[in-house]
């Protein structure tokens, strides 16, 4: 299914409007935020969402709601579907909570004696025993919050779509939250849930489907999904510090990162080893290239940097495809984002066939305590 929007203009004046709608209507650039996205999710499956903001979350499950229709395409859904897409949805401001609730269970299709058995069930989980005869304009985003996450699970829907609403709530609150949506998944729910909350979405779902300017990047593993969404954003947030540029007769044509087991990683550890696999192409022979790295720290600032001639590693000639490693048999730098920046020269530094600076981010983690960017191994001793 797709999903169009046309997007006004507020600047435009009223004799531009007049004029545009005497000329057949007012043209608006549509803006595009589900791109063909399909996708199926199995009875009893939770599929977290994840994404930058604008990435067409909230736009997806509100078309799973029903309320909104696709502008291409269609949705098929099987039983009945309880949702918590924003702050108060549904809620009416000027009646109490205990009206809200019966309201939302009528909205739901269920009978006024259903909603009264569950009614002491919503009102203790939600922790408002003291205002729930409160109209609920008076409340906090926080109680909005929890009364509404406590009716959509107490109606008991085949179908729960939870928005990143959670977030308002507190630790506790949202500890409560996850058991509760461990009980639908072990009583076979479906649920989809949208969250900025990376370690829990991973742990909660079946599968993750990862979004991007209204198009799906992937659906799959918790763990593969989320770090392909976390490499994103390393890219992404450091994109005007990458330069590439060169003459090209050699290029890099890509860089792979390995842990100590030899898998590919995006992330490494403090004192552990790093191996980067620089993959080229030479587009015509070329004798004793030097191959150089950089590190830098997210806000571009030069750490370290070395090459194969300052090493000593002597490389006679390179031609058509190749690889050369590199690895750091102990990284001491802090906690935090890294940028890599891979190079290959001429032996006199004259010609520079191909620099990728900054291009490629790696996260180190750590929890060894130092202050500044790398770690420097040192003693104290006490005088005599």
């Amino acid at each position: 299914m797709s999903k169009q929007f046309r997007l006004r203009s507020a600047s435009r004046s009223l004799k531009s409007s007049v004029l545009g709608l005497l000329r057949g209507g007012a043209r608006t650039a549509p803006f595009t935020a589900l791109d063909d996205v399909t996708f199926d999710v199995g009875k009893g499956e939770t599929l977290g969402i994840i994404g930058a903001n604008g990435a067409g979350k909230s736009t997806l499950l509100a078309l799973l709601t029903g309320t909104m229709r696709p502008t291409a395409g269609a949705i098929e859904t099987r039983g009945t579907i309880s949702s918590l897409l924003e702050l108060g949805a549904g809620f009416h401001p000027e009646l109490t909570g205990r009206e809200n609730v019966f309201l939302y269970g009528a909205i739901m299709g269920l009978s006024r004696r259903r909603m009264r058995e569950r009614f002491d069930s919503i009102v203790s989980f939600a922790g408002l025993e003291s205002f729930i005869d409160q109209p609920v304009k008076h409340y906090s985003s926080g109680m909005y919050v929890r009364l509404g996450f406590a009716v959509a699970v107490e109606v008991d829907p085949d179908i729960l779509l939870v928005d990143e609403v959670l977030a308002v709530g507190d630790a506790d609150f949202q500890r409560k939250c996850v058991a509760r949506m461990e009980e639908f998944r072990a009583n076979g729910k479906t649920m989809l849930i949208i969250s900025h909350d990376l370690p829990t979405i991973q742990s909660i779902s079946t599968r993750i489907l990862l979004l991007d300017r209204g198009r799906i990047v992937g659906i799959g593993d918790p763990q593969h999904m989320v770090d392909e969404y976390e490499t994103m954003t390393r890219l992404r947030n450091t994109q005007a510090l990458r330069r590439e540029w060169g003459t090209g007769e050699v290029r890099i044509t890509k860089v792979r990162f390995l842990d100590p087991s030899g898998h590919p990683a995006s992330a490494a550890r403090w004192g552990a080893p790093l191996t980067a696999e620089i993959s080229y192409r030479a587009a015509r022979p070329i004798d004793g290239p030097v191959f150089g790295f950089a590190v830098s720290d997210s806000r571009g600032r030069l750490i370290y940097g070395s090459n194969t001639q300052i090493a000593g590693f002597d490389i006679r000639r390179v031609e058509g495809e190749g690889t050369v490693k590199l690895t750091i048999d102990k990284l001491g730098m802090a906690a935090g984002l890294y940028l890599f920046s891979f190079s290959v020269h001429s032996a006199d530094h004259k010609v520079n066939y191909h620099r990728a600076d900054n291009c490629f981010p790696v996260e180190i983690e750590s929890d060894k305590p130092f202050e500044g960017v790398c770690f420097m191994p040192c003693r104290w001793e006490a005088g005599r």
